[in-house]
Order: structure tokens, then C-alpha cells, then sequence
């Protein structure tokens, strides 16, 4: 599904006898400042999401610089048409994308590689007061998550999170 407002950014991964060179943001293609960024080292199986900041809510721009994760948005900006809805897709070092996700969405992923190093450039900075996970297996929001018949890793807050009726509720 295609949701207004989220970016694939094609980047393109250069090799030589040293190893790997690649472009991850160019400001000209989104038009963002990034003053907050910050990164996440995974194993494979984990999962860690979906997160949003309820104030000063941060649009992402996601690259993963070794690895492969299964990548999710869910759109939960009230007057939006896709309000609910989800996007998803594979981002990895080798197919060189990267994500640029607007405010109002909640983000996670599910790491698919042993080993999986992703960076996150946010538009504003992170705000613990507001922050609000919802569950990622939502039956209203069904998610097709990459995980059938695997044991997942996932924090206790992420598995204690909101249903998407209780953020509703909550968000009111």
C-alpha cells in the first residue's frame, strides 16, 4: 500500500578492492533537518516496535548499515486517509534503500540477518514523556510480519504495549 508522505530513497551501494562506499541521505531529495540521530544493533529474530511519539512527534529516516530488517510504518495521523494502515518493506545493506517516514507514524521493524546495525535520523529530538508503543501483532491493524513459526525477541515494554483501540482511547 502506498501511504502520502513516505519515501523510498534508491540509494546505491559503490565497491572497490577496499570494501563499500555509499550516499545514505542527500537534504535536497527530503528537505528535512536531522538534528537527532541515533542507531540500533539487533539480532536476528528481534523485534522492536512499533514506537511513536505522541508530542512533538519525529519524522525518520531510516538506513540499515549492515543486515536486512523487515521495515513497518502505520499511519496514525487522524485526518489521514490511510489512518491505520500500514507500509512495510525490506531494507538492507545490500539493496541499498533507505526510508523516510513523516510524523505521525509509528514505526518498527523485525530483524531478518544474524546481525543487523540500523540508523535512524530524526526531525526533532526524543521526548520520553510522550512515547507510546502499540503492539505488533494488532489484530485490526494486521501487520504480515515475516515471523510465522520463529521465536521472537522483543522488550517487555514492547510486548506490554497499547492494542491500536487503547492508543486510540489514550490519544483523546
Amino acid at each position: 500500500m502506498i501511504i502520502k508522505g513516505i519515501k523510498i530513497i534508491r540509494n546505491k551501494n559503490f565497491f572497490d578492492y577496499r570494501g563499500c562506499f555509499r550516499e545514505i541521505f542527500k537534504e535536497k531529495i527530503i528537505q528535512k533537518k536531522f538534528p537527532f540521530i541515533v542507531m540500533s544493533q539487533s539480532k536476528q529474530n528481534v523485534l522492536r516496535g512499533l514506537h511513536i511519539q505522541t508530542k512533538n512527534s519525529q519524522g525518520k529516516y531510516v538506513s540499515v548499515i549492515k543486515g536486512k530488517i523487515f521495515d513497518v510504518s502505520v499511519d496514525l495521523r487522524k485526518s489521514s486517509k490511510t489512518y491505520g494502515k500500514y507500509f512495510s518493506c525490506i531494507l538492507s545493506d545490500k539493496n541499498a534503500k533507505s526510508i523516510y517516514i513523516p510524523e505521525g507514524f509509528a514505526h518498527g521493524f523485525y530483524s531478518l540477518d544474524k546481525d543487523n546495525i540500523v540508523v535512524y535520523s530524526c526531525t526533532k529530538y526524543r521526548n520520553k514523556t510522550s512515547e507510546k508503543s502499540i503492539i505488533y501483532n494488532d489484530r485490526d491493524l494486521n501487520i504480515n510480519w515475516p515471523i510465522k513459526n520463529k521465536k521472537i525477541i522483543i522488550s517487555k515494554k514492547d510486548r506490554n504495549a497499547l492494542t491500536f483501540a487503547e492508543f486510540n482511547i489514550k490519544k483523546k
